[in-house]
């Protein structure tokens, strides 16, 4: 706490406008989880309060910092993130300014991503700059830092099941056109409810799209091995519990349309379509490219894809030139054959020992069902990882099977009813058993007095 006016808790529930799409963050049952409020509806202007991280080792150069946020305060609240970097020189640490954030209070958990570039023990710190408002506050939730590069654009589709349900097959829904880093301009393309081919999956493609002219003309055409990855974020609050989906899709300037010859990649000015957005703004759309299975829906409504009724889709364009020229071989390393010398004055032929094969891949020839996923076991046995549910689950060798909490329940009962049937005809047989048994001891028993009081009867002498 840097200052005492200004307060942070740890907040279970509240009666405030976060409170009412707290569901949508809650990693609980029934809307229920815990997240940090820095209030400032009491202090002064300019009063400030800090939270602070455990100490952090990173690994490498680069980290992302995730977590969700809302704003509930005035125009004038800021959120600033710092981290406190330690060394020998500074073993009370030193902060750094990575990223303020500020702007129009939103009844929405907005996804922020913030990229760090620490190489020494530190801390991440949160910061909140109370302003001239006096109601409300900066809430934080789903914090995770990872060593990996942040995303660079975010479409977020709210309604998301309502999009898959009413959208008809075989119609796309496009996101905002977004900038790379180094100039071009893309979208992606979502058939929520599927293709012609394909329906029930989801489709997604990637676009080129015209941007600023100007800059459009100073860039490469065929735009030159560029990779788009588009991405559909599990929202689980864990980072290293969540299974996003993804697909990547690389510009190859060399590819062309099949049966025109066109270049697939080229200027959207000369191979793509004018379309116009939801405002009214006209541009080109190029030819896409991707996949109409990039996920069943079934799979979308499962895990955390869906949260607060929102899906999250995540976007990067990597410049991947640096792949393409060929790696040189390596030397062979085999030794030379003993006894044997060669003639200083005759020419050797070049070593044209192919290089080592790379070892088998056994999941090349396995094909694991249902969104199963083949891995190598040790390296030498294929295994199907099978998809998994809230409840329901694939199993088999190769994720051929289906099984739910709700099939055990039925299989429970069906095993119950038939236990009880057997116990019911055990002891009836029983019974009956039992019951013919002691009637024909009893009969035995009954024969065998008759026959003594027979013989036991005198005849009555004649008295005439």
């Amino acid at each position: 706490m840097e200052d005492p006016a200004m307060e942070v808790e740890e907040v279970l529930h509240r009666d405030s406008p976060s409170v009412m799409d707290r569901e949508r963050r809650a990693s609980g049952a029934q809307g229920m989880g815990y997240f940090m409020y820095f209030s400032t509806a009491k202090g002064s202007v300019g009063d400030t309060a800090r939270l602070e991280s455990r100490l952090l080792y990173p690994k490498r150069g680069y980290q992302c910092l995730q977590f969700f946020y809302y704003h509930s305060g005035h125009l004038s609240d800021q959120l600033a993130i710092w981290v406190r970097e330690y060394d020998e020189a500074n073993p009370n640490g030193t902060l750094r300014l990575i990223q303020k954030i500020s702007g129009t209070p939103e009844a929405l958990w907005q996804l922020h991503h913030v990229s760090l570039d620490v190489t020494k023990k530190f801390r991440v710190v949160f910061e909140g700059t109370k302003g001239s408002g006096n109601s409300g506050g900066l809430s934080l939730d789903d914090v995770n830092l990872s060593e990996t590069t942040c995303p660079e654009h975010v479409w977020r589709i709210k309604n998301f099941k309502s999009v898959m349900e009413n959208t008809a097959v075989g119609t796309a829904v496009y996101s905002p056109r977004f900038h790379s880093k180094d100039g071009y301009t893309f979208q992606m393309g979502l058939y929520p409810n599927g293709s012609e081919s394909s329906p029930g999956e989801l489709g997604a493609y990637a676009y080129l799209t015209s941007g600023d002219e100007e800059i459009d003309a100073r860039l490469v055409w065929p735009c030159p091995w560029k990779q788009i990855t588009m991405m559909l974020m599990d929202q689980h609050a864990d980072i290293r519990k969540r299974m996003s989906n993804q697909r990547s899709v690389t510009t190859d300037p060399t590819k062309t349309e099949e049966g025109s010859g066109t270049l697939f990649w080229d200027d959207p000015r000369r191979v793509g379509n004018l379309v116009k957005d939801e405002d009214g703004i006209e541009y080109y759309r190029g030819p896409g490219a991707g996949t109409s299975v990039y996920l069943t829906q079934a799979r979308a409504l499962s895990r955390d894809f869906i949260k607060g009724g929102d899906a999250i889709f995540l976007f990067t364009m990597e410049d991947i030139s640096h792949l393409v020229p060929p790696q040189p071989l390596p030397s062979t390393t085999s030794p030379p054959t003993n006894g044997t010398t060669a003639d200083p004055t005759t020419p050797t032929a070049p070593n044209t020992t192919n290089p080592t094969a790379p070892p088998h891949d056994p999941c090349t020839t396995v094909t694991c069902e249902n969104e199963g996923m083949c891995v190598a076991d040790n390296g030498r046995e294929a295994v199907c990882r099978c998809a998994v549910g809230a409840d329901w689950w694939h199993y088999g060798d190769r994720c051929q099977f289906k099984s739910s909490t709700q099939d055990n329940v039925v299989t429970a009962a069906v095993a119950s009813v038939v236990v009880f049937a057997s116990m019911l005809v055990v002891t009836v047989v029983t019974v009956v058993c039992l019951k013919k048994k002691y009637t024909w001891k009893a009969n035995e028993m009954g024969g065998a007095i008759a026959m003594q009081n027979v013989h036991g009867v005198l005849p009555m002498p004649d008295t005439k």
